[in-house]
């Protein structure tokens, strides 16, 4: 029994903070996403006989998990969800506190623009470009064929670039759609 504590300890240890941003970034919320992480870890020691390592690897399968729950969450309270984006999860380090404010106000921007990204490219987009997972993985864990990841992939880059390129030209717009996901 302790060592399969000890074992679940590592796995929780090791992936939690993937999941837990991964669910930040799809829902938006960071109280869905403490939600959604525990849900996911408890998930995955209920049901870990269903697991097949031959079909997925365990991180494959934990966001798979927790895709289903935030999408799940989402849909049950029908409601939007407000981006927690005032304080940033990563400290910048840097001596002059205007780099760090403006690179704070880009971070900010960019994962408001994100957000607004309709759900089947932000989860690519959140998955390859931010936590490099490879499209099979992906195709994995959306359960759509790996092309599918790719278009889905190209066209929200696509929409992301034209979003980032639209505020550039016009810093004093705000993004058209406010900073909220909608199930």
């Amino acid at each position: 029994m302790t060592g399969q504590r000890e074992a679940f300890a590592e796995i929780y240890r090791r992936y939690h903070t993937a999941v837990y941003r991964f669910a930040r970034m799809m829902s938006g919320s960071r109280a869905i996403a403490e939600d959604v992480t525990q849900e996911t870890f408890t998930s995955l020691l209920r049901d870990l006989p269903r697991y097949a390592p031959e079909r997925a690897a365990l991180p494959t399968y934990l966001y798979g998990v927790a895709r289903n729950l935030t999408r799940t969450r989402l849909r049950r309270e029908r409601r939007f969800v407000g981006l927690d984006l005032i304080e940033d999860d990563e400290p910048i380090s840097a001596r002059d506190p205007s780099i760090v404010w403006e690179q704070s106000q880009q971070r900010m921007q960019l994962r408001r623009i994100i957000a607004e990204l309709p759900s089947r490219y932000r989860e690519v987009i959140v998955l390859c470009g931010l936590h490099g997972l490879s499209y099979v993985e992906v195709a994995t864990i959306l359960g759509t064929p790996v092309g599918t990841v790719r278009s889905r992939l190209s066209r929200g880059r696509r929409e992301l670039a034209d979003r980032l390129r639209e505020l550039e030209n016009n810093p004093s717009v705000v993004p058209t759609r406010a900073a909220r996901c909608v199930v």
